[in-house]
Parts: C-alpha cells; structure tokens; sequence
C-alpha cells in the first residue's frame, strides 16, 4: 500500500492542490480497504459476506411483507368502497324511478282537473 501524507498546516496550499491532497488521501484510503478485503482476510470477508447477505435479504423480504400488507389493506377498501358506491347506484336508481313514477301520477291528476274557460 502506497500511503502518502497531507502538506502541513504550515505551508498553506493553494486551493488546487488541497484539492489534489485530499483526493489523494480519499483514494489510498478505498484503496487501503480494496487491499483489506481482497487479501488476507478472504476467509473473514466471505463469511462477512454471507451476514451482509442475509441482513440484505431479510431487509428485502421484510420490505415486500410489508409492500403486501399495504396491497391487501388497499385491496379491501378498494372492494369495499366499490360495494358502498354500487349500493349508492342502485338506491339512486331506484329513487330516480320512484321521482318519475310520482311526477306521471301528479301529471296525470293535473291532466284530470277541469279547465277554466
């Protein structure tokens, strides 16, 4: 591994070249942690693998239960506001038939009364 150190305080760099050093010290430092993990520690990270692995999968799974739970609960409101506005429907049909039922009879008793001439 290659380390290489930051200017000192003391020789107050310009603006550029901070920026060269800190991008400096950001990739040796990944490339510290790349060296870690493929190195000697294979067998370690397999097994930190595996444990990243299964939190990730259970995180997931988790998830979708969830994402289900929420399908099924929007589901039943769904079926049951569809329920209330198919019996809204119908009650309104059947009112709108009762209205035009009584406007015919109320027609047809005004139809009836004798005309003044």
């Amino acid at each position: 591994m290659v380390s290489k150190s930051l200017i000192s305080v003391k020789d107050k760099p310009d603006e550029p070249e901070l920026e060269g050093n800190i991008r400096t010290v950001v990739w040796d430092s990944a490339a510290a942690r790349k060296a870690v993990v493929e190195g000697e520690d294979d067998q370690m990270s397999a097994g930190d693998l595996a444990a990243s692995l299964r939190q990730v999968s259970k995180e997931s799974i988790d998830e979708i239960d969830h994402l289900i739970a929420e399908l099924q609960t929007l589901r039943k409101k769904l079926k049951t506001d569809g329920d209330r506005i198919e019996r809204d429907i119908m009650q309104h049909a059947a009112l709108s038939e009762q209205a035009t039922k009584l406007t015919k009879i109320v027609f047809e008793g005004v139809k009836q009364l004798p005309t003044r001439a």
